[in-house]
């Protein structure tokens, strides 16, 4: 065993988090991308694009369409930056916020049902891990 068995078993392991989790919330209508924004934004103030962009997982090349794509849902809308004229901020619409207040407590609960059967101490020692080996790789 040795360092390419770490890297078999994060990859493995993101992957099957990710598949898990992604069937929930497409079952609520929403892409992994979209969620991650509206969880995001949800119940914090307006952020531009680039803040959104630091908080989620989404690249800035996906950032722009998926934005579009959850502007036509009418669930985030583009404020005007009274810091900026240049830029804009986004935040959640009154049906992003009241889809946010369903969807969200309803996701935590299902990923905590996955790992119930982890217990407290096993839980900290795997974040203890993991934090240690994203210093491995952060610069």
């Amino acid at each position: 065993m040795g360092h390419l068995s770490l890297v078999k078993e994060l990859v493995q392991g993101y992957q099957a988090f990710e598949a898990y989790s992604a069937d929930h919330i497409r079952g609520m209508g929403l892409t992994m991308t979209q969620f991650d924004i509206v969880a995001t934004l949800g119940n914090q103030p307006p952020m531009t694009c680039k803040e959104l962009g630091e908080k989620t997982l989404v690249s800035k090349g996906t950032m722009t369409g998926v934005l579009e794509r959850l502007i036509a849902k009418g669930l985030i809308k583009k404020y005007v930056n009274v810091d900026d004229g240049r830029s804009y901020k986004i935040g959640l619409t009154k049906a992003g916020e009241k889809l946010f207040k369903k969807i969200f407590p309803d996701h935590v609960k299902y990923l905590a049902k996955a790992m119930d059967g982890l217990s407290k101490k096993e839980l900290e020692q795997i974040v203890l891990v993991l934090r240690n080996v994203k210093a491995l790789f952060s610069k």
